[in-house]
């Protein structure tokens, strides 16, 4: 490939740029703020989307599919919905457009202007809650478990591949429950589904905690997140769940009867992660020679490239290739050959080490000679002659080696970039320094927001398995009884 990226030292916004454009992950559209996946990175996603589908489906999840508009009315039932999303809304007010009599192209038809305006979907609450409404009539239609795989729109001013998109992939599941109870165990359920996601198949550590009131989704009740944190020493949300109590319910009024013969407002929930866990993956673990895949996420967790002089050699060496694939495809481990003869071996080493590619193997004439081969990992550049006899078991165990040491190189990250501050002074000088900070909050979101404004560092979680302590806010010595995590954050 020979593209150089920048390290990550010197600019770590270049190198997040450079691999996503050289890893053949992603590229700018033509049109404002949106982006082109490519196959290489659209297979990544692919990966992510069907584990965590079945992880869904094994929690009682079907999938479904709702309008991609919404009629504008739909947005002003719930109040603080709206509110938090009507800035970034995207609005189609005509559906026509006509020749222009000057001949310049087309125009919008200003006959063909909607009677009322459709939003293109930030989120769906709105859409699914006036559908929900026909579908619940009984304590029998509860409770509906149903999750959509979607693009929405929200209308950013500052954007960046796959963190911050006006157009950008998710899944959204929306739930509705007979009971208070059973919506915050649903709610903390699919937060356990999401941490569990990110630890063992992205090898991400993170935290699990609760949003404060100004960081809550719109509309919601309580705000579970999980949070990670970038080499860069900033916060990055890779998942986040919403209580959403009765507010949907009471807005389209959604009502069941009850065994008794009563009726009741339904309560719901509603969570979800997008293809910023991309920007996730690709911040945890690269490094300055490119892209690092977790190998149960990687589109390719094998390649073989044969190294040769002549069409003898190449035919035995592809042979052995030709055995090796089904040996991987026995165990389940996807497997190419790389014999492009356009491409000289060291080129093509670099490319798949720019790309993440777990395992790369080399064979040449001597290895046919020897019948053994080179295997190299990517997250360690550890190489080694193996014969062929023993290859397929050992890249079996070295995948698995692989995914262990990518977490555990990240969580220790992680253990280590968490630090507890007692002082204002403490604070400002940790936060230059990057991580997450441990440290008392008054509760109050003036209090909160003064921090943000000195310091461009926000709550990022009231973490679940927080400890009791008697303290003092780190700004207005005021009590607190427990720490929350600070971090500046994408």
């Amino acid at each position: 490939m020979g593209q150089k990226i920048a390290t990550r030292s010197k600019d770590y916004s270049q190198w997040y740029n450079d691999i996503v454009i050289n890893a053949d992950l992603a590229e700018h559209s033509d049109v404002r703020g949106c982006m082109v996946i490519k196959p290489y990175g659209f297979g990544i996603w692919e990966a992510m989307k069907d584990a965590l589908d079945k992880m869904f489906k094994e929690t009682g999840h079907v999938n479904a599919y709702f309008p991609l508009f919404i009629p504008k009315s739909y947005l002003s039932k719930e109040a603080n919905h709206v509110e938090g999303f009507a800035k970034e809304c995207a609005v189609v007010t005509h559906y026509r457009l006509k020749n222009d009599p000057d001949g310049k192209g087309v125009i919008v038809d200003p006959d063909a202007k909607l009677e009322e305006e459709l939003i293109v979907r930030p989120t769906s609450e709105t859409i699914i809650w006036n559908t929900y409404k026909k579908w619940i009539r009984s304590y029998r239609n509860l409770p509906i478990l149903v999750n959509q795989w979607a693009n929405v729109v929200r209308w950013e001013m500052r954007t960046r591949l796959f963190l911050r998109t006006a157009e950008f992939l998710w899944q959204e599941g929306h739930t509705a429950h007979a009971t208070k109870e059973e919506a915050i165990e649903e709610t903390e359920r699919m937060l356990d589904v999401y941490a569990t996601f990110a630890e063992e198949f992205m090898a991400m550590p993170v935290i699990k905690g609760i949003k404060s009131e100004s960081e809550r989704f719109a509309g919601a009740l309580e705000t579970y997140c999980i949070e990670a944190l970038m080499q860069d020493g900033k916060a990055l949300q890779a998942g986040t769940s919403h209580f959403l109590g009765q507010n949907f319910a009471k807005a389209f009024d959604v009502k069941y009867a009850t065994k008794e013969g009563g009726q009741e407002y339904v309560w719901a929930t509603s969570w979800g992660v997008s293809t910023r866990l991309m920007g996730a993956l690709i911040m945890m673990h690269s490094d300055d020679n490119g892209l690092i895949v977790p190998p149960k996420l990687a589109p390719q967790q094998v390649v073989m490239v044969p190294i040769y002089k002549s069409e003898e050699q190449l035919n035995g060496v592809a042979e052995v290739a030709d055995k090796l694939k089904e040996e991987f495809k026995a165990k389940g481990i996807s497997f190419s050959f790389d014999d492009d003869d356009t491409k000289k071996p060291g080129w093509k080493f670099a490319e798949y080490e720019l790309k993440g590619v777990p395992v790369r193997i080399a064979m040449g004439p001597r290895d046919l000679e020897n019948g053994t081969v080179e295997i190299a990992r990517r997250d360690t550049g550890e190489k080694n002659l193996v014969p062929l006899a023993e290859v397929a078991n050992h890249v079996e165990y070295l995948l698995e080696e692989i995914q262990k040491n990518l977490y555990t190189k990240a969580k220790e990250r992680l253990d280590n970039s968490i630090t507890e501050v007692n002082s204002w002074d403490e604070f400002k000088e940790q936060i230059e320094k990057g991580g997450f900070i441990s440290a008392h909050w008054d509760g109050t979101a003036e209090t909160e927001q003064k921090i943000k404004e000195a310091t461009k560092a926000t709550i990022r979680c009231i973490p679940l398995e927080k400890k009791l302590e008697d303290g003092n806010c780190v700004l207005t010595g005021a009590p607190s009884k427990f720490r929350v995590l600070f971090a500046r954050a994408y």
